[in-house]
């Protein structure tokens, strides 16, 4: 199931069919489409830097008694049985950066980099979904061709929230939908990826294109067809 969220709150529910007729969902025909050959961020796994560190082997281990332990913790092992990813909720990392409707441009530049994320839902005071927010909206290429911007009219820029260049309506998807209709969305819109929101409009996670390509390259096969 799909929805489009606003400011006004839930403006649409149904399925990947009838999101089609909704003027190419509004946001999605003002959206600036993925460009093939844009460079696109990378995504960590946890927006915990803490989670993200590397361990080192401890003191006296030996690369030999390492490659032993890793060969035999592979033979020992049990083996599970693997099952085809079918839902979003398989594929959409969480836990998921979103932006306060009020956050200030410069704020939401620096937590985006920070993190790695090339976009993050943007939610109103009440934690409902009202937009999606695009790093490389922040800065585009008119406002930094502009020499003569005077250092009080930068600031101002930076000080506006981001609710000013968010896109909106958004799209959404529930963590129970289907894989392939997800991604049947994300070709045809061309959007980065969908906020995957619970039945009140509350961002549980996100799913973005590099999930769907990390799955059919890691995980266990999609079950796209049945």
């Amino acid at each position: 199931m799909f929805s489009v969220y606003g400011v006004s709150g839930r403006q649409f529910t149904g399925s990947a069919e009838q999101l089609r007729q909704i003027e190419r969902v509004n946001a999605a025909a003002r959206t600036r489409r993925i460009d093939p050959n844009e460079e696109v961020l990378p995504e960590r796994v946890s927006a915990d830097p803490t989670l993200n560190t590397t361990l080192e082997p401890s003191a006296g281990t030996t690369v030999a008694s390492r490659t032993a332990l890793a060969a035999y913790a592979q033979t020992s092992a049990p083996e599970t049985q693997r099952q085809p990813l079918t839902r979003v909720a398989e594929v959409m990392h969480q836990p998921v950066l979103t932006l306060p409707e009020n956050t200030p441009v410069l704020e939401a530049w620096k937590l985006l980099a920070y993190h790695g994320y090339a976009q993050a839902p943007v939610v109103s005071a009440s934690g409902m979904l009202v937009g999606l927010l695009l790093r490389v909206d922040l800065f585009p290429a008119d406002r930094m061709a502009v020499p003569e911007l005077s250092q009080e009219a930068w600031a101002a820029l930076m000080a506006q929230p981001v609710s000013a260049l968010m896109w909106t309506p958004v799209p959404s998807t529930s963590a129970d939908n289907e894989i392939r209709r997800v991604a049947a969305v994300l070709h045809e819109d061309g959007l980065p990826g969908l906020p995957v929101v619970d039945d009140a409009g509350a961002v549980v996670g996100f799913v973005s294109r590099s999930d769907i390509v990390r799955a059919v390259a890691h995980e266990p096969p999609l079950d796209l067809w049945s």
